[in-house]
């Protein structure tokens, strides 16, 4: 019997050489083309290959490092507690506070407090944050007060002598993305130096609270404007990169400046990606800023905190956004992100319920409580195709970054139209996929509830509430100046559509007519049905006719507005011109591009759909031919 302590598990099989997988790979390909079929060309601008080995991380120069130890690639920390965060709208500081220990009690640990336009006293802010254990919970202020807030807040640590290691504030002043980006100009100044001014002055006031941080870097906004993953990271740094600068400016030091700085960024639900995201993005800031040789850590150690896309978010079947915030959420907390905010399902069309805030916690919950996400740092570490993705995220958005940077950094290239243009093509790019569905938002351009119909919560106002608005809620509207970025969702097209036909008066419906090959008529008459009800249109599917007099005969019977003749290719060139004579009056619809489409052009059937059309002016089209 072998020595079991010996004995190697996989001993007995040989050894695969990727020379011998990729043969039998193109074999199994039968004279396709490798490339096209295999290999997926990212949005990002890189390709990634249909697997990899450990040969591909030859010449990948982080792979050593630990977890906690630069360049940060594996996180900051030797552990991987990141907190539930949950933001509380504040319209009062008494109601603010009781929604804040609220959320405590139900598992939140850090609370984000949105004032908007509300300006606090000193007074106000003891009953904000009366009853809540500073030591043991992280709180962050958002709003168009927040230098004001700021020195309250500083003001009430000193004054009881709170432990400067126990307070953890950050407070969201960002003019640069929140103003200059969203709004097109700062506001406080024409160049902004006097927002730096107030930060670095607010920075040497709260010396001695080392946790406190006032500069909240917006990132997530090039997200929620249609940006790629890459263009996220690299205006991100650059924008965190040009506070660095402009502080120093004002006479701190890289060891003031940085660690007074927290990082908001987008995950949205390209899973592998985002986890490979923040890993890069932590490596790339601690390499920025290695660069002015700090002599603390800290200032190398990137601080994220990661919200769930508003970008994915649809109005129409919205409960798929719990499980697009629960892909989110994996992908962050695998990644090592310091906090994070599962957005509630219903945050894209009202006031987030109670309901919905508490599924919102508890998908953290049970990442944390139930999976023991946060019992493993960089669970995805030696992964061949994460350390990969990480790679290249790095390669493309350094460079990206380093453009930013010989246009003389985020403001001057924002200014000079370059950051919008950059954004505006991957939107397009993205927005182009949506509509022809080479990018899938399940329940609005990709298997639609054929039955739902929009409440009447929902608006025409409700369905663009994604544009500008500034990260603590309050108007958004462009200042002047330059050209601000949009905020949108990715859905909002189709929804605005379909928010027309639910609200004409009308009841447009699509009939199938089935006929011939049955397996061709049943899969064409689904793809059509579900390609219709993405307008909101009611379709009425049938099994099948034996002949076309019977199925028009039923399809007149209806009173459908729309019929889509389902059958085989062949078919088509005998069965539609039978078909369309005998609807006259009707909008006649060919399921498929058959081979005969010319013909059946000549014979004046003009409408077909098929998986190449661009589904959303389709629809539009066929939406004002109803006359609605």
């Amino acid at each position: 019997m072998a020595n079991n302590k010996e004995e190697k598990l996989f001993s007995g099989f040989p050894e695969v050489t990727t020379e011998q997988w990729e043969a039998v790979i193109t074999a199994d390909l039968k004279g396709a083309d490798y490339d096209k079929k295999l290999v997926w060309k990212t949005p990002e601008g890189f390709n990634v290959r249909p697997y990899y080995r450990a040969e591909h991380l030859d010449g990948i120069r982080f792979l050593e490092s630990r977890p906690g130890q630069f360049p940060y690639v594996r996180g900051t920390k030797e552990c991987n507690n990141w907190l539930i965060h949950q933001t509380i709208e504040v319209r009062s500081a008494a109601e603010g506070n009781k929604a804040a220990l609220e959320a405590l009690t139900k598992g939140a640990e850090s609370i984000g407090f949105a004032l908007g336009e509300l300006k606090l006293t000193a007074a106000d802010l003891d009953t904000l944050l009366k009853g809540i254990d500073l030591k043991n919970t992280e709180l962050t202020f958002c709003g168009c007060e927040m230098p004001a807030v700021a020195g309250l807040v500083i003001a009430k640590a000193k004054a009881e002598k709170l432990d400067p290691e126990e307070v953890k504030v950050n407070f969201i002043i960002d003019p640069i993305i929140r103003k200059l980006t969203l709004k097109g100009a700062f506001g406080c100044s024409p160049d902004g130096s006097a927002c730096f001014a107030r930060i670095a002055d607010l920075i040497r006031e709260s010396a001695p609270y080392k946790r406190m941080r006032f500069v909240g870097v917006n990132g997530q906004v090039f997200n929620n404007c249609g940006s790629t993953i890459v263009q996220e990271l690299a205006f991100t740094l650059a924008a965190g990169h040009e506070y660095v600068v402009r502080l120093m400016e004002q006479g701190l030091t890289v060891d003031q400046a940085a660690p007074a700085i927290r990082f908001g960024m987008s995950v949205s639900s390209n899973y592998f990606m985002e986890i490979a995201k923040f890993r890069a993005a932590r490596m790339l800031w601690a390499s920025i800023m290695q660069q002015y040789k700090p002599t603390r850590g800290c200032a190398a150690k990137m601080r994220i905190h990661a919200v769930t896309s508003k970008w994915n978010q649809t109005v129409y079947d919205p409960y798929v956004n719990m499980l697009r915030g629960t892909t989110e959420a994996m992908s962050a907390a695998i990644a090592g992100v310091h906090s994070l905010e599962v957005l509630p399902f219903d945050a894209a069309f009202e006031s987030p319920t109670e309901f919905s805030a508490r599924i919102a916690r508890n998908v953290q919950l049970l990442l944390k409580h139930e999976s023991h996400f946060n019992r493993i740092v960089d669970a995805a570490g030696g992964s061949y195709y994460i350390e990969n993705l990480t790679q290249s995220i790095a390669e493309h958005a350094w460079n990206l970054f380093k453009q930013v940077e010989e246009k003389g950094g985020y403001i001057a290239a924002f200014e000079a139209g370059f950051i919008q243009e950059q954004v505006e093509a991957a939107a397009a790019a993205k927005n182009k996929n949506i509509a022809t569905r080479r990018e899938a938002l399940l329940g609005t351009n990709q298997f639609p509830n054929f039955t739902e119909v929009a409440g009447q919560e929902i608006t025409a106002a409700t369905v663009t509430a994604g544009q500008p608005k500034c990260a603590c809620g309050c108007d958004g509207a462009a200042e002047g100046g330059v050209k601000p970025l949009t905020p949108y969702r990715g859905a909002m097209e189709f929804e605005q559509l379909r928010l027309k036909v639910d609200r004409s008066g009308k009841e447009p419906k699509a009939f199938m007519l089935t006929l011939g090959n049955l397996a061709m008529a049943r899969a064409r008459a689904q793809f059509a049905c579900n390609f219709f009800a993405c307008a909101g249109i009611r379709v009425q599917d049938n099994t099948h006719f034996a002949s076309v007099e019977e199925g028009v005969k039923a399809a007149l019977a209806s009173g459908a507005e729309i019929v889509v003749i389902c059958s085989s290719d062949d078919e088509y060139a005998t069965l539609a011109p039978e078909a369309r004579k005998l609807l006259e009056g009707k909008i006649f619809v060919v399921a498929g591009a058959p081979a005969c489409q010319a013909e059946l052009e000549a014979q004046g059937i003009t409408n077909f759909i098929s998986v190449r059309s661009n589904v959303l002016e389709t629809l539009k089209g066929y939406v004002k031919e109803l006359g609605i």
